[in-house]
Order: C-alpha cells, then structure tokens, then sequence
C-alpha cells in the first residue's frame, strides 16, 4: 500500500488500466492529407501549391519570422496563407507543419486562428511543437478547458510547472475533485512555484462542480503578469492590479481586444491595435465602438469617440460627417491609423467633392485601410496629380492603361517631408512592382534615392522564384518575412518593391496594391 501512495497519479492510473485512451473510429479521424481551415473554395489558397517544395525553406519561412509584421495589408495575407488547407512539402510531418503554422499565428496575435488550426489535426497525432502552439492558443483565448484532451490523452509532452498545473484543473473538469485539489495543493507546497499561479488554478478548477472551499487570491509581492495570471484572473472575474496592467506589453492588449468577458472599455485600446495590425476589421471596430456606445453612452472619452462615430454616419450634412470624422482621427497632432480604419465606411459615405479635397488623402488611407477601392477611386476627378491622394490612387486603382511619367512623382517628392523622402520610395517602389511607372522614371529614382531595387539576395532571390511558377502560398510566406518590424521605418523600398512585384505575378494583385499603397499612408 505504501508503494501505491508514493506512486505518481498518472504512473497509477497506467498500472491500474484507468489512463484514458484516444478512441476514435477510422472512419471519423481527421485526415492530415491537407490541414487548415480554409479551403480555396472559401477564399483559401490552393492546397497542393507547397507539396513540391524544399520542406528546408518552408521551415525556414515559418520558424524565422518572429511577428508582428508592418503592415495591415500584409498582416491580413498571411494569415490568410497560414489558414488555408494546405499538404505539408514532402519530407515535412503534417503535424509540424500544423505547428509552424500555428506557432507564427500566435506570434501574429492570432490566438484564435492558431487554436482552430491545431483542432483541425487529432490530438493522437500531436507533436511537441503543435502541442506547444496550441496551447498557448488555449491560454491566449481564455479556453483552459480546451486543452484538455491534450493534458490527459498525452499527458508525457511536457513537466513544467503551468503543464502540471494544467492537468490539475483537466482532473477537476473530467469528475476528479479531490485528485485536483491534492495535487495544486502539493504543487503550492513547493518553494518553486509562483503562488498566484497555483491560486488562480485553484480558483480555477473550484469552480468544477464541487470543486471544495474559496480560494483568496493575493496579489502582494507579484511584480509582473504572465500568459497563465491574465488568462486565467479573466477567466474567474478576478481583478487584476492597475499596477501589473500598465505597461504590460502589446500580447495582453491583443489578448483584451477579443476576450468577450472583459468590460468593452478595457477592450477598446487594445482593438484599436488589433485592428491597425489587422487582427481585427474595420467592422469588427466598428461593433466595438457601436457596444459600448449603447452601453455607457457617451462617458469617458472612448464613449465621446464612439459618439463622434455615430455623428460620422448620421450627421445632418456632409460637412458635420467630415468633422466628426476629423475628431475621431486626431491624436496628438497626428492621425492614427487605427482610426483611419474606425472611419472606413463612414469615409466611403461622403461625396468626392472638391470642398474636401484638403481631406482627401487621409479619407482616401481611411477607405483603403479597409479595402474600399472603388469608393476611393471616386476621388480621382478630385485630387491634383502628384499630391499625396494621388499617389495612393495611383497604387490603389485595379487598372491602369499607361505608365506614371516622371512628372507627377516629381511633383509628389517635391512636397514629400516624410524621413529621408522614404513616403517617395515606397512610391517608386510600389507603383515600379506593379509594372505602372515609366522605366527612365523608375532608373531616375532608383539612384536619386539609393533603393538599390535591383540588388540580389537570397530572400529575394526566393520570392522572385516562387513568384515565377505561380506559388502563391509561398510567395505569401516569404512576403511575411519580409515584413517583419513594429513600424514602416523598418521596411525598405527594395523589400516593397519584391513584395509587391511577386504578389502581383501570381495573382494576388489585390493584396499588392493594397500593401502598396498602406506603405505610403503610413510610410
């Protein structure tokens, strides 16, 4: 009897036959043929494109871009391509290829999209690095219980503190109370594990049926959040101190901005980033803001911003949309990009009128952020040539019959005060990818401004190769490596420049006009 004490739970369950076992028919297993969530019938891309590619460059593509990427347009395609239902490159496991995927989506923010992704491979069929991804998705998204099956079907993947903690709460959840209790109990004994941790799992599992007595949570002496503390303190309607929430990071404003049990007040700051990163739409902000507006009214100041917004679409004349629009994009001084795509529709309802056309080209950005080309192309009639609007017109426009001359982009860096002209590069670059600018204009510039388009490298070389037999979930992929950094300044012209140039030969024109033409509103 003593030995069996001193047994591990799980060490008894397998000697006793009481382990649960994964047991699905055949007939209902997934198949791991092509993994992903969307089909190329529902927009995806298509599924056989990576079959014959070296598995060494997929991997690399995958596991070396570390997220966020620059731009919205770019964020957008990517998770896109990640998503799609696609065959693993031969000599590459599916399962890890399902990781690498998930992985760089929660790398990206995109909790959600990660977690959908590893539910669509079996849990049996699990590897370290999928297991690793998904559960992080599960933490991310506030589903404790969702990593269940994996915790108690391969309890062995991992032995960290958070996995024990994890299998605890999983006991309590599957009718095992008192095992649950008996191990966080141990588990907090240890001089080794964060307390708080322990507490918000026991908090946690208590409330599985009659999961024992109250549990105190004490903040005193946490210096700093994690993953586990803000998913879990969610999860229990546990409030966390101002003092760990200041300052704590971008992860947890991603995280607030789509977690339904937060109050929408908490979740707007961190949306407005979700939605400049593209995690978020433009009408998923719009919600938001439509929420919490019939919520609270106009309290507070994202109450008198949602008040400015409803002004923006209900205003007695196009003049009042205007300047409720103008309100809702001023942030000290400088327009938001954020609100930009808040103001999206509400840009796209006013008139191309030549009283605005001081406006033009934030309500121009504003309608492509949310990918309203033909809205913006109104404007045309409107806007001088070679003015800020222009130039993203000039990008935008799904058709051009003839090639920009020089003169209306000398006209665009005459007036361009962005740093180091990098708004004109990217101009360049950007229409000179798309095949739209005149080759003694795109020569002219390529050394006026030193962007070295032409200059090879082994990523370019890559993208251009890809882009040569039409692959276009690669091309994708390595355009995401391309774009990684938390802001325009780290982008480059001759980066753009292979970017655009390759999405627009395998057909993902639309992306790479709106990649594009973001650069220059944001550049």
């Amino acid at each position: 009897m003593a030995e069996l004490e001193e047994l591990d739970p799980d060490e008894l369950d397998e000697l006793l036959g009481l382990k649960p076992k994964f047991d699905v028919p055949p007939a209902a297993r997934r198949s791991l043929e092509s993994v992903g969530i969307l089909a190329a019938d529902e927009g995806g891309l298509p599924a056989a494109s990576l079959r014959n590619q070296p598995a060494s460059i997929v991997r690399a593509a995958l596991s070396g871009n570390k997220g966020p990427v620059v731009s919205r347009w770019g964020h957008i395609l990517l998770r896109r391509a990640l998503v799609s239902r696609l065959a693993a490159p031969d000599g590459m496991d599916p399962a890890e290829f399902a990781g690498l995927r998930a992985g760089l989506l929660n790398r990206m923010g995109e909790y959600g999209a990660a977690k959908t992704l590893a539910q669509d491979v079996d849990t049996d069929n699990w590897n370290e690095s999928l297991a690793g991804a998904a559960v992080q998705s599960y933490i991310s998204t506030g589903d404790i219980v969702g990593a269940c099956p994996l915790a108690r079907f391969q309890s062995d993947l991992r032995d960290d503190a958070e996995w024990q903690m994890l299998r605890s709460i999983c006991a309590a959840y599957a009718g095992e109370s008192s095992r649950s209790r008996n191990e966080l109990r141990r588990l907090r004994s240890r001089d080794d594990r964060a307390e708080i941790d322990v507490l918000l799992a026991q908090r946690y599992a208590g409330a599985a049926g009659r999961g024992g007595s109250a549990v105190n949570l004490e903040w005193e002496g946490v210096d700093a959040l994690s993953p586990w503390r803000f998913s879990l303190a969610n999860a229990v309607g546990a409030e966390i101190p101002q003092n760990l929430l200041e300052g704590a990071g971008a992860y947890y404003q991603r995280v607030a901005a789509t977690a339904p049990m937060l109050p929408l007040a908490q979740r707007i700051g961190g949306a407005e980033l979700a939605a400049r990163e593209g995690i978020l739409s433009s009408a998923a902000l719009i919600d938001l803001y439509s929420a919490l507006y019939a919520e609270q009214g106009r309290d507070g100041e994202a109450g008198l911003r949602a008040a400015r917004l409803r002004e923006a679409y209900v205003g007695a004349d196009p003049a009042s949309r205007l300047a409720a629009i103008r309100d809702i994009w001023t942030t000290s001084e400088q327009t938001d990009y954020a609100r930009q795509v808040l103001t999206a529709y509400a840009a796209a309802r006013l008139p191309a009128n030549a009283d605005m056309a001081d406006d033009a080209s934030d309500l121009i950005a504003s309608m492509l952020a949310a990918g309203l080309d033909r809205d913006a192309l109104e404007w045309g009639e409107v806007v001088p040539v070679g003015s800020h609007a222009w130039a993203l017109l000039a990008l935008s426009q799904p058709q051009r019959s003839t090639p920009v001359a020089s003169g209306p982009v000398d006209d665009f860096y005459g007036d361009d005060d962005s740093t180091d002209q990098r708004k004109t590069g990217f101009l360049v670059a950007g229409l000179a990818g798309l095949g739209r600018l005149e080759t003694a204009a795109r020569q002219e510039y390529d050394q006026d401004l030193a962007l070295d388009l032409d200059r090879s490298t082994r990523w370019s070389q890559l993208i251009q190769q890809a882009a040569a037999v039409g692959n276009q979930p690669m091309v994708a992929m390595l355009a995401g490596v391309g774009m990684q950094g938390t802001g325009w300044d780290k982008m480059t012209a001759r980066h753009l420049f292979h970017i655009v140039s390759a999405l627009d030969r395998v057909g993902l024109s639309d992306e790479a006009r709106m990649i594009a033409a973001e650069a220059v509103a944001r550049g």
